[in-house]
């Protein structure tokens, strides 16, 4: 590893040492060689092209699908005191030129640039007169078809190896399966790249998932004790986001919708907001969170299932960047399972595509129901390595009770096919409890021999085991029959008693999420007596961030402060000790900081 790369960790960021694959792949591509990275959220990819950057000749061009993306990183590197640049929709003719000028006359480090411009004529003769250190690919998995976040004009990368032979290219994601992996090498020509696979696990996220009963009153008392932490609640549609917005604010959050609906002015307003206020939650669709660098979003919560493991990952794996305790939180019901399939079965696209698209939501569903470990079923599905049980998700902290549901489920597997595998679940448990109601009359249902025969079991129960069949494959949902449930071979075995089936008891109370035990929880709380402190350093950061026009984690990520208060630097020098300090940020805001922890010192000491 060349010393100078070590030196800029140390002096640029304010880091000792490379954590796990940076230091290989940092040396790896300062040679000139291409990789491909993948490496969790929060994991500092970014480090990992931006020291190239800086160590070889020319200019970084860093390719990112969002424009609010490409703010945060040139922000956080100007702040650093790295020349950082981006050209894209938001600046005006005069402001392109300047940087283009920039560009030519080699006075820039780092250049951030959106897929669709790069592929312009005008841009590609631009860059090919321009000294180039490498490009970055961010955001890899865009260009995969099979993905949740395809982009056409990623599509269009695979040029630079013919067009930039000789310049170095490294792709880079969080998210992709082994399949997606193999789609990023085809499709951006990198069949001759290093791939540095740094595994998934986010130990610091706690994850939850339960049925939807309530969702509103279910995400409420999740929030109760959230009321001043940033976080983003998932919708599935525009309206509903909108809804829960203003609920959320009539509860006394400070509670902001965002949906690709509004117009982009509000759409920015909303996430400037997000990322420089604390205690904002955005109440978004998934148009919201891609390229979202704000490292202490507290929770991720999913008001409806998203449609696949992948999905689920990116959009957690927001909180916690900061490597703090968070929350992965969701709650999810049979209608969720059929509104994703309705989409699955209507969208464009191949058969083959389809299938796709309903592997990865049985996936999905597979992780909403497991009785065992989640943290486990999700890096198997990556392909990751993980314990039996990782003891920061519901199932390990409250193993969920089972109980024999072998005769319930022969009694509603029964009765559907009795009822002629024409009706959807409301129908079948009124025939199951008795109900003699007006449809049920009209179709003579009172006379079959398995009416009533499931009064003894409560409505919620029949929704609960309904749900689960349909999760593990005994019973279909006929999407263009009005939703009518129906018989599939794999039930026949519990039907004709020949194999017994264990499902989750919904009844058991989720355990509360604020715990005391765990390393992460214990790594985020603030002692009572240092809480003053901590406010002022809060406050400090805050100013701070208003005089410089910047986010308030672009200053010190909270990780950073908590250090201050264990270390309580009173000099230059113990100052750069801390984490994420390096000369630029000491020069800065050092003596602000350092004159904070002073003052307190000595008030303590009196």
């Amino acid at each position: 590893m060349p010393q100078n790369a070590l030196e800029i960790l140390n002096s640029l960021y304010g880091y000792e040492n490379f954590r796990g694959h940076q230091a290989e792949i940092i040396e790896h591509v300062s040679a000139g060689n291409n990789a491909l990275v993948l490496m969790p959220t929060g994991g500092g990819k970014s480090i990992c092209y931006q020291i190239p950057s800086m160590l070889r000749e020319g200019v970084g061009i860093i390719i990112s699908p969002l424009i609010a993306l490409m703010q945060d990183q040139v922000d956080a590197m100007q702040q650093l005191g790295v020349m950082a640049a981006f050209l894209n929709s938001s600046l005006s003719h005069s402001e392109q030129n300047v940087i283009e000028q920039q560009l030519l006359s080699d006075q820039l480090d780092l250049l951030y640039i959106a897929p669709e411009r790069l592929i312009q004529s005008y841009t590609l003769d631009l860059l090919s007169r321009c000294n180039l250190a490498l490009f970055a690919i961010d955001e890899a998995h865009c260009v995969s078809q099979w993905g949740h976040d395809f982009r056409s004009d990623y599509l269009a990368l695979s040029m630079l190896n013919d067009r930039f032979p000789s310049i170095p290219r490294i792709a880079l994601t969080a998210t992709a399966d082994i399949r997606t992996r193999k789609e990023i090498i085809e499709r951006l020509s990198l069949t001759d790249a290093n791939s540095y696979i740094s595994g998934f696990d986010r130990p610091n996220i706690r994850y939850a998932i339960a049925n939807k009963t309530t969702p509103k009153k279910q995400l409420l008392a999740f929030l109760q004790q959230r009321k001043n932490e940033a976080g983003i609640v998932y919708c599935l549609s525009r309206k509903k986001v909108e809804d829960t917005a203003a609920w959320l604010t009539q509860q006394g959050y400070t509670a902001l919708p965002y949906h690709a609906g509004f117009p982009a002015q509000l759409r920015q307003t909303h996430q400037n907001r997000f990322l420089r206020e604390d205690g904002v939650i955005i109440v978004a669709t998934i148009a919201f969170g891609m390229g979202i660098d704000k490292p202490d979003v507290r929770f991720v919560a999913h008001l409806d299932l998203p449609k696949s493991i992948e999905a689920y990952y990116q959009e957690t794996g927001r909180a916690g960047r900061d490597g703090q305790a968070a929350d992965a939180w969701m709650v999810y019901g049979l209608q969720d399972v059929v509104r994703l399939q309705q989409m699955a079965q209507g969208s464009d696209g191949s058969e083959q595509h389809k299938r796709a698209e309903r592997h990865k939501l049985d996936a999905m569903l597979g992780l909403c129901e497991v009785t065992s470990c989640r943290r486990k079923v999700l890096l198997s599905y990556f392909a990751d390595e993980a314990p039996e049980q990782c003891g920061n998700c519901d199932n390990c902290q409250l193993p969920p009770e089972t109980w024999d549901a072998t005769e319930a489920a022969q009694k509603v597997l029964s009765c559907i096919y009795r009822t002629g595998q024409r009706f959807g679940v409301v129908h079948v448990m009124d025939v199951l409890q008795g109900k003699e109601n007006e449809k049920v009359l009209q179709h003579g249902h009172q006379q079959l021999s398995t009416f009533g025969i499931g009064s003894d079991i409560h409505e919620a129960q029949w929704r609960s085991v309904i749900r689960q069949l349909v999760v593990r494959g005994l019973l279909r949902v006929d999407l263009e029959g009005y939703s009518a449930l129906q018989l599939t071979d794999t039930c026949r075995p519990v039907l004709k008693g020949e194999q017994s089936l264990y499902l989750r008891k919904e009844d058991i109370k989720a355990p509360s999420t604020k715990k005391s035990g765990t390393k992460a929880s214990r790594k985020a709380q603030i002692r009572p007596e240092d809480q003053e402190l901590w406010e002022e350093l809060r406050e400090c950061r805050k100013y701070l961030a208003e005089e410089y026009n910047v986010p308030p984690y672009v200053i010190f990520h909270d990780a950073t402060l908590k250090e201050m208060i264990d270390v309580m630097p009173m000099s230059a020098s113990e100052f750069l000790t801390i984490g994420g300090v390096g000369d630029s940020k000491m020069e800065k805001y050092g003596a602000d900081f350092i004159e904070i922890i002073c003052r307190y010192a000595e008030a303590g000491s009196d």
